[in-house]
């Protein structure tokens, strides 16, 4: 099949794709049109049918699977699919596996790595709040192995909170080596911990979108309330400790405008938040890097409204 990370600017498609959501709309001249977002396992793109009862536009719905004919067009720096016919295809002719997108790295070796640092955590405290959920919880921890880190922009992929979660803890390790002043205990557990809302925040898989908690409360208030009810677990778990680390993940955006209910006060809060838009940041042109190609065949790659700068590879 034909991949979506391999699709270039002027392209012909004619392939089977999941059809991750649908929605109608009206143009500023009053034509309905559809749009859809297309997906397999190595990403997605935005679709637009321009004339959805025309001969040609089977009936179709969100997470059906659909065999496409389309144009790839450049709208607003980023890839785009002119739809100009689709089918609804039976369960026979795909396979579920082409169309869920997973990371690149081996999940259980990741997983290993990240459960190897509990281990060092030398508060015993904070130790066994780490073990009640990366260790005795099953249900936690096939959700967090599984889940995506983003609903897009960086680590949205099956594992992406995993992959996330163990490069912003080793990030964090290494701050703590280099700077006495943290205290590596707190920080990271605080890094392990800071993301984990997000099991509640987004959907599994096919949908992976945000759930009604998730945009009511959002994952830092989610991950701060987990934290709190298995501390209450643990006996004379200390106050101020749990007040520290909860600091950390209400702090972990950096900014108000960010999402962040506080600004960082701690150092181990501003090392979060520096660990987790750092490893945000380079995954996130990891990520447009591997999947954008010029039709021109050049370096420029267009203005990216992430960066807020057009973007060019990297002379090799």
């Amino acid at each position: 099949m034909k991949y979506i990370e391999t699709f270039r600017e002027g392209e012909k498609i004619g392939d089977i794709y999941l059809c991750k959501s649908k929605s109608s709309a009206v143009t500023k001249n009053g034509k309905p049109y559809d749009s859809i977002i297309l997906q397999d396992k190595t990403g997605s793109i935005d679709a637009k049918i321009w004339d959805p009862n025309s001969i040609g536009i089977d009936d179709f719905g969100a997470l059906d699977y659909i065999d496409v004919v389309g144009d790839i067009i450049s709208f607003n720096g980023a890839l785009q699919m002119n739809v100009k016919r689709v089918r609804k295809v039976s369960e026979r002719e795909y396979d579920p596996k082409e169309y869920l997108p997973v990371s690149e790295k081996n999940i259980d070796e990741m997983y290993a790595a990240l459960t190897g640092y509990i281990q060092s955590v030398k508060n015993g405290y904070l130790r066994k709040l780490l073990e009640s959920f990366f260790i005795n919880d099953s249900t936690f921890i096939n959700a967090f192995k599984n889940h995506s880190a983003a609903k897009s922009v960086h680590h949205g992929f099956m594992g992406g909170l995993l992959e996330h979660t163990l490069s912003v803890t080793r990030l964090c390790d290494y701050y703590a080596a280099n700077y006495e002043v943290i205290n590596r205990d707190l920080l990271l557990t605080a890094a392990m911990f800071h993301d984990m809302g997000k099991i509640k925040e987004i959907s599994p898989f096919p949908i992976n979108d945000y759930t009604d908690e998730g945009n009511l409360l959002g994952h830092i208030m989610m991950g701060y309330e987990m934290i709190g009810t298995a501390a209450a677990k643990i006996p004379e778990f200390p106050d101020k400790l749990l007040m520290q680390l909860r600091h950390c993940i209400l702090a972990h955006h950096g900014e108000l405008e960010f999402g962040s209910p506080k600004k960082p006060a701690l150092v181990e809060a501003v090392a979060l938040y520096l660990a987790d838009n750092t490893d945000a940041k380079l995954e996130t042109m990891r990520e447009l890097l591997k999947g954008t190609q010029p039709a021109d065949g050049g370096e420029w790659l267009g203005y990216n409204r992430l960066f807020e700068s057009n973007i060019r590879r990297t002379t090799i």
